[in-house]
């Protein structure tokens, strides 16, 4: 009997980097793109500072949508040590140190690289982005539907 090797199919993965959630949006928008993540058959992972995931922790108390979530500076060691990476990875941007979390991640990881850029002064942000990466902006602060919406039309979770 010849046995055959059966491939495995693994489950692609996404990692979501959450800097301080000064802006509000951050913590709705972070949910609803792990939510139409996981949908597409994506393995989300958050990666964040302890404000910022403590706030996901609270708002999904039974991690629903929630899963996997890592501190920040630990997911950069990990793919740095080349013992972890991801297929997209997703960062969350409304300042100058988002946008250095951005290039940290562009230069490390083989992750397709999405910028989300929000905030007062987002047009700034934008144009501040001197590397490769897909930019989803808008002026969201406290009302996140232009963020979504922006999400919805740019879909990468079908990439």
């Amino acid at each position: 009997m010849i046995a055959l090797a059966v491939e495995e199919k693994t489950q692609r993965s996404a990692l979501l980097v959450l800097g301080c959630p000064q802006v509000p949006v951050q913590t709705s928008i972070a949910l609803y793109l792990i939510h139409r993540l996981t949908q597409a058959g994506f393995k989300p992972v958050v990666a964040g500072n302890r404000s910022a995931v403590t706030l996901l922790v609270v708002a999904d108390p039974k991690r629903y949508y929630l899963g996997e979530v890592l501190d920040l500076d630990r997911a950069i060691d990990l793919i740095t040590e080349k013992k972890r990476d991801f297929d997209l990875c997703f960062v969350f941007i409304h300042n100058d140190a988002g946008i250095s979390y951005a290039a940290t991640m562009g230069a490390i990881s083989k992750a397709r690289l999405y910028a989300i850029i929000y905030g007062e002064h987002y047009d700034q942000i934008v144009s501040s982005i001197d590397f490769p990466c897909q930019n989803i902006a808008a002026k969201s602060i406290h009302n996140p539907m232009p963020l979504k919406k922006m999400l919805d039309e740019v879909a990468p979770w079908g990439a």
